[in-house]
């Protein structure tokens, strides 16, 4: 639906504008958010793993064991997860790391700001 150029200044005239709107979105409330997404994620993994419930033999480098299926599954997918997490993580850490650097090297040659100097303190 389009409006015409004017829609603001029509909604001002009918006093729409002056209506409280929405408290927005706060951290919060994405917490609250995230906390109930967790939650049923979780959820679905429990169901998953209970109704993957026989035993499977696991062999790794000479060790043997036996899992359920539901919970061997869940830790394929946990180390998958890690070999894409920890190379990320060090690269994220090395890109700041020269971010940081970068913005060091561009502060310590800029002039500093009129009327203080990098020692100085500031007056309240």
């Amino acid at each position: 639906m389009t409006f015409p150029d004017n829609s603001r200044d029509q909604a001002t005239a009918r006093g729409e504008a002056d209506r409280p709107r929405g408290a927005g979105r706060t951290r919060t409330g994405g917490a609250w958010v995230a906390a109930a997404l967790l939650a049923v994620v979780l959820l679905l993994l429990l169901i998953f793993i209970l109704e993957n419930g026989q035993q499977v033999d696991i062999a790794y480098f000479g060790a043997h064991g036996h899992l359920p299926l539901g919970v061997a599954l869940l830790l394929a997918a946990v180390l998958g997860i890690l070999l894409v997490v920890i190379p990320g993580a060090g690269r994220i850490i090395q890109l700041r790391r020269a971010a940081r650097r970068h913005r060091n090297a561009h502060a310590s040659t800029a002039p500093p700001a009129a009327g203080h100097s990098p020692g100085q303190a500031t007056k309240t």
